[in-house]
């Protein structure tokens, strides 16, 4: 799951809420406007959708192989 998840972060480790990668799932997933996802946002809605993410990772790794 972390080789996952380094992948997904590439570029944007250190402030992973300005990914567009990231604000774009959250986007499709959560319906909130990708240019108005800022740090708050991006971490209240990775701690109340933790579960789905994490589930969302061991996809991801085994997708990627």
């Amino acid at each position: 799951m972390l080789r996952a998840l380094w992948k997904l972060s590439r570029g944007y480790r250190l402030r992973p809420w300005k990914s567009p990668y990231l604000r774009w799932r959250m986007e499709t997933y959560w319906g909130l406007d990708a240019g108005e996802i800022g740090f708050a946002q991006f971490w209240k809605f990775s701690w109340e959708h933790r579960a789905d993410l994490w589930r969302y990772l061991r996809w991801a790794e085994r997708k990627a192989g």
